[in-house]
């Protein structure tokens, strides 16, 4: 059944209006009870100090095998034996969900701004041809978004978005943008606010919505009329709103830094006080999604948000104490569950799921995943106690091979690694316009 919308042209005249003040008393740890801040922010972040933490070397390992670890964890995406990246002719290429046997926006995404992390506009610029050419609508409601699942051969498998692939594309062009400029065959700036322009011309449609619930201003989990009544907690993350707000160029930078907001806000009541655990799909006042199409468990999406809050810490530390506390509560938890035995489902208040979900044609299981791993040491930049250490150094230690009822995910639990030892080594960082 089709749900109205309750967001109208009224919602878009906000990105025109003063900021309003941030909201107050959220729960979880507590509410944030400031108010809108106007740039610049906090002079704490990597977007004051340009500065990064490579907490490997911190730990005592070598520069050359934090090198080489990292590298190797690149390879293992992009070119090993247990690839998920493939090159289609000469001029584009796809990241496949191996087990899914599909190519998916997150992936897609993810790989591009991997690319442009690593300074290869070879592979960003093969995977964004595979995109546009099979994943992106160019007319109709649908315009400018992009087809969340496709066969490898370009087939679709679904029409429908889903928002954290858009998320991930805006913010990799705008480093593009930044790193490469708009001269070449790709004028990734434009590229990127041609998503958001589309986005922001579907409010009150009735077949489509904008990315952002305009009410809430917390990104949607489709932006459909069904899916922008709720979000992901995994999708939330408020230092990609700050990217956008100083290089997007698109006349809403206000509304980008509330979003930042709202996102940090949302998080606060999302994620349980007692062991830091949060649902997969969630209200946007917290409250687990349950039931058909829901998830009110922490499962496969929430593996992200360790990592998520880790780079809002690193980027910005617009909300630090928080987010300390958060990193301290969620290690603290799985400390309690085995830093080398913590499996990768829980509810929310931290019980082992009598019903695992299944991970592709592998047999429902809890697992002590590489994914969830990798981000459980990711998480380790924003806490406070020793026990992180232990946590990162089990993550060094973790080799990415079949686990002994032979599960193994060459592209979710792959992707997540690299990203961890990216952040861990101070190699995920903001990408500044030159001279800037």
């Amino acid at each position: 059944m089709n749900i109205k919308l309750t967001t109208t042209f009224i919602g878009l005249m906000m990105t025109a209006m003063p900021m309003m003040a941030q909201f107050g008393g959220f729960g979880g740890f507590g509410g944030f009870g400031r108010q809108q801040q106007q740039p610049p922010r906090s002079q704490e972040g990597a977007f004051t100090t340009k500065t990064y933490r490579n907490y490997f070397l911190e730990m005592g390992y070598k520069q050359s095998d934090i090198d080489k670890k990292v590298q190797e964890a690149f390879d293992n995406v992009f070119t090993g034996p247990h690839k998920c990246y493939f090159e289609v002719g000469d001029s584009m290429a796809y990241i496949s969900d191996v087990k899914n046997h599909d190519v998916r926006t997150e992936g897609m995404s993810y790989g591009m701004m991997i690319a442009v992390q690593w300074d290869r506009k070879d592979i960003f610029d093969r995977l964004w041809r595979w995109c546009t050419k099979y994943m992106q609508h160019h007319d109709g409601d649908l315009n400018g978004y992009f087809a969340w699942s496709c066969r490898t051969d370009g087939s679709r498998n679904s029409q429908g978005p889903a928002s954290d692939g858009e998320l991930y594309y805006v913010t990799s062009l705008i480093f593009a943008s930044n790193r490469w400029g708009n001269d070449g065959e790709i004028n990734y700036l434009a590229e990127a606010r041609n998503i958001i322009d589309q986005s922001m011309m579907k409010a009150g449609k009735n077949s489509t919505a904008p990315l952002i619930n305009l009410e809430h201003k917390i990104i949607t989990f489709t932006p459909d009329p069904g899916g922008s009544q709720y979000t992901d907690p995994s999708y939330n993350i408020p230092a990609f709103y700050e990217v956008w707000a100083r290089w997007l160029g698109d006349g809403r930078s206000r509304f980008w830094y509330a979003c930042a907001d709202s996102a940090r806000a949302y998080l606060h009541r999302a994620i349980n006080s007692e062991t830091g655990l949060n649902p997969d799909y969630s209200n946007f006042d917290g409250s687990p999604r349950g039931g058909f199409g829901g998830s009110a468990d922490f499962r496969y999406d929430s593996w992200r948000v360790p990592m998520n809050i880790a780079l809002d810490y690193v980027w910005s530390r617009d909300d630090k104490e928080w987010q300390q506390q958060y990193a301290n509560i969620i290690q603290n938890f799985l400390y309690k569950e085995g830093v080398k035995t913590f499996v990768d489902q829980y509810t929310v208040d931290g019980r082992r799921p009598q019903n695992p979900l299944r991970a592709g044609s592998f047999p429902p299981a809890l697992r002590h995943s590489m994914g969830f791993i990798s981000t459980a040491a990711a998480v380790s930049l924003a806490a406070t106690h020793d026990k992180s250490r232990e946590f990162v150094q089990h993550f060094w230690e973790t080799k990415h091979e079949p686990l002994e009822d032979g599960f193994f995910d060459e592209y979710y639990c792959a992707l997540l690694r690299l990203f961890a030892m990216m952040h861990l080594s101070g190699r995920y960082q903001i990408i500044f316009p030159a001279g800037e």
